[in-house]
């Protein structure tokens, strides 16, 4: 009863007032008539907060989210599913779910009844501008009586993520050349027809799974043989954002720094459905991403990547040399002088292949003279030790700029008198 009266609306707590100063009336002039009406206007709110207050539904909700990652400015459609699981039907039932104020408003909606074992299921639509990691939810319900004199709230556990990734663009092919790294115990090798006595075989490490034993083997040398892993030469990459604030121009959907991320979203998607295993990095180092569902895991990365108070790509160039093993290194660059250009560019040696998208960011604030020189600077540095050169300035397409990755930079010699 307690939670009842404190569920009063607006409506209930003056009409419980009103029946409280109708039977003070009535008692001070003695009005059996004015004591009867004060008696139904205030039982009446009364009334209606026991009944709501003992109300025991049983609710079930489920979630759907379709798609579970929509791109920035995309559309992803939730679908509610209630559930009524007891015998009794409910009555007027206020639904309203919780969505970030970047998904828009909060939806809410009015079920008359749900009947028995009856199931309503409810859509609504999201949209995001913003790249993020959005929890919807949880769903809460306000069961009311049908006058409006009393509102209680019951809430859900239940949420959902809605993922909102970069825009990905589709690219042209350019072959990269020189991204290809091996990996297993050995080359992949056919198996001939003879059978088992072509299979390579070595001895057994702690560890191995006995499955791979290969028997005839183990007999002949006297020890444990198994067979070797032999996997297929996968193209290895790495792929470096640079997300320092002061690299960056612009704010919003449009900045260059939003840009940054657009392009090195659709650079990842791109190779890696070409099969390339790609790690990514960033001016803080290098960012974690699982082996399956490789461009998912990319999406969901950057989809939550923000600004770095980093003033220099030291530790994002330390990550890059640690990692070894690229044959390939796609750097998405922002604003940098010529010293940040050199340091990254002597990554790129024989059997690597570099590829710079440089962001103009003088574009983003007006034309700035020194801005271009020193943009046309770290151009020659970078082309001076073989890097490929992508330029993408305000308003430019990564995918109608791409092509420009497939055109080799000019060679030259680096300080050291060494072959760049």
């Amino acid at each position: 009863m307690r939670a009842g009266l404190r569920a009063l609306t607006s409506r209930g707590r003056s009409f419980l007032a009103s029946g409280i100063a109708a039977l003070l009336m009535a008692f001070l002039l003695g009005e059996n008539d004015l004591f009867r009406i004060g008696v139904l206007v205030t039982a009446l709110p009364l009334l209606a907060a026991m009944v709501v207050a003992r109300t025991r539904y049983r609710l079930s909700c489920a979630r759907r989210l379709d798609p579970p990652r929509a791109e920035v400015g995309g559309e992803a459609t939730v679908t509610l599913r209630l559930e009524n699981v007891t015998r009794l039907p409910t009555g007027l039932l206020l639904i309203e779910d919780t969505v970030p104020y970047a998904l828009g408003v909060r939806p809410r909606f009015v079920l008359d009844r749900v009947e028995p074992r009856g199931v309503r299921e409810i859509d609504y639509r999201v949209r995001s501008d913003l790249r993020g990691r959005y929890t919807i939810g949880p769903l809460s319900i306000r069961i009311a009586d049908p006058f409006g004199l009393v509102e209680l709230t019951r809430s859900f556990t239940i949420s959902d993520t809605l993922v909102v990734t970069p825009h990905v663009a589709a690219l042209p092919h350019v072959r990269l050349s020189g991204e290809w790294t091996g990996g297993g115990d050995s080359r992949t090798r056919s198996v001939a027809a003879a059978g088992d006595d072509d299979v390579a075989p070595r001895e057994y490490r702690q560890g191995d799974d006995l499955r791979r034993v290969h028997w005839r083997s183990t007999a002949r040398y006297g020890e444990l043989m198994v067979r070797r892993e032999e996997q297929q030469w996968q193209s290895r990459g790495a792929l470096l954002l640079d997300t320092r604030r002061h690299a960056h121009r612009g704010e919003g959907p449009r900045s260059s720094f939003e840009v940054a991320v657009s392009a090195a979203a659709s650079i990842g998607v791109h190779l890696a459905h070409e099969g390339l295993g790609l790690r990514l990095v960033t001016d803080q180092g290098a960012e974690h991403l699982t082996d399956s569902g490789l461009s998912y895991s990319l999406l969901d990365t950057l989809a939550v990547v923000r600004h770095s108070p980093a003033r220099s790509l030291e530790m994002g160039i330390s990550a890059l040399r640690s990692g070894g093993g690229d044959g390939l290194i796609v750097a998405v660059l922002g604003a940098m002088d010529a010293d940040e250009a050199r340091e990254l560019a002597r990554l790129r040696h024989s059997g690597i292949t570099g590829v710079a998208v440089l962001l103009d960011v003088s574009t983003w604030e007006g034309r700035d003279r020194a801005a271009e020189e020193n943009h046309q600077a770290v151009q020659t540095v970078l082309a001076g030790y073989g890097w490929r050169i992508v330029r993408l300035p305000a308003g430019t397409s990564i995918a109608s700029v791409w092509q420009d990755a497939a055109n080799r930079g000019r060679y030259a010699l680096g300080p050291a008198g060494g072959a760049a």
